[in-house]
């Protein structure tokens, strides 16, 4: 099944000049493909779809994509030290390289975006195959992260020309993951006005809600953070930036190791967060813990939700509520051994911000793993 038959796009205002039906797939460059693919279909129960490498006549890299159902992941890693993909992996350890968004024409949004300031990464190109054709076109955006534009109405393949299909006799069950919600990127001082400036002038998104220090601190670090969105809100990008405080904060943690700005986390939407951390959690990933007394007024804080609150506090699950209703969200610990990548599931029960209310007792979390990694 390609992407276009997995999902359904609503019609876009008029205004809008660059309409983007969703997030197409998000590229990895690794370290070792093969083992990462093993870990992600192992651990969050991603599914086999496609690989190009070798055997299909690329000489540089190979890449395996997998699948969980609307979520696209593509782990790429060098087969060359000359190749770029080594090169980023060695100043970057592990990380996200291409932020590929689903549009309609894949020419006239990388001409949109360019005559608007956008610096250019790839001019647009047409990959053919016996199944159809993809569009592609890229542009620059922070740090060495991509946003490419992939348009597919006219392909009908598994993923895209030059892949062929990876069917592996080890494909372990989905943990009901449905679409990434937001991906949030993290920016070095006094550059996330920068950045925002740029998704509104240069893509057209909104300004969803902000936060400063005074939402995002502690005793110790804070942070600020601009949220970032498209015109049918498809596409969620929260901007932060480091805030000063009395010691080192998360983000700066991230940049000094990840060696500048980049995607920090993916969010990954679930329509039962308690079925699905708890499956999670029994292949292997590791959650951050708030302190159990967060649990003693969280009723309190939220009012009535539908879930009982005793699988929450055993599984550390955290709940905020906004006008529109309430979510339920959880963070992983970093997913690499630099402390850089990390995923949060989230289950939107009618609320369409970002969890603000649970922002200290995570931050206190986070701090606690610094002091233990001697980074705080």
């Amino acid at each position: 099944m390609n992407a276009e038959q997995t999902r359904n796009p609503k019609p876009e205002t008029q205004n809008d000049f660059l309409p983007i039906n969703g997030t197409d797939y998000v590229e990895f460059y690794v370290g070792n493909a093969k083992q990462a693919a093993h870990y992600y279909q192992t651990a969050f129960g991603f599914q086999p779809l496609a690989y190009a490498g070798l055997e299909t006549g690329l000489k540089d890299r190979a890449s395996y994509v997998i699948r969980q159902d609307k979520i696209t992941f593509v782990l790429t890693t060098a087969l060359t030290p000359e190749s770029p993909v080594a090169d980023h992996c060695k100043l970057h350890g592990d990380g996200v390289k291409v932020v590929a968004l689903w549009v309609d024409d894949a020419r006239k949004s990388y001409e949109e975006t360019v005559k608007r300031g956008a610096r250019s990464y790839s001019e647009p190109r047409a990959e053919k195959d016996e199944l159809g054709e993809v569009v592609t076109a890229g542009i620059h955006t922070y740090g060495e992260t991509v946003h490419l534009f992939v348009e597919r109405r006219n392909y009908n393949g598994i993923f895209m020309p030059g892949y062929i299909a990876w069917e592996p006799l080890y494909q372990p069950e989905d943990v009901g993951l449905l679409y990434v919600d937001h991906m949030v990127g993290n920016v070095g001082w006094n550059e996330m006005d920068v950045w925002a400036k740029f998704y509104a002038d240069v893509m057209g998104f909104r300004q969803l809600i902000s936060f400063d220090d005074k939402d995002i601190s502690t005793e110790y670090t804070a942070l600020m953070s601009k949220v970032m969105a498209n015109d049918n809100f498809r596409i969620k990008f929260p901007i932060n930036e480091p805030a000063h405080g009395k010691k080192k904060s998360q983000i700066e943690e991230y940049i000094d190791f990840y060696h500048g700005p980049g995607v920090q986390h993916v969010a990954m939407a679930t329509k039962n967060i308690i079925e699905t951390v708890t499956m999670l959690r029994d292949r292997g990933v590791e959650f951050l813990r708030v302190p159990d007394t967060y649990y003693n007024t969280v009723l309190d804080r939220v009012g009535e939700i539908d879930e009982s609150l005793t699988p929450l506090r055993e599984l550390g699950i955290l709940v905020d509520r906004d006008d529109e209703g309430y979510l339920l969200q959880i963070f992983t610990k970093p997913v690499e051994d630099r402390p850089t990548l990390f995923y949060e599931i989230i289950q939107r029960k009618g609320a369409k911000s970002f969890g603000k209310g649970n922002f200290k007792a995570l931050f206190e979390s986070i701090e606690l793993e610094q002091e233990s990694r001697g980074t705080l």
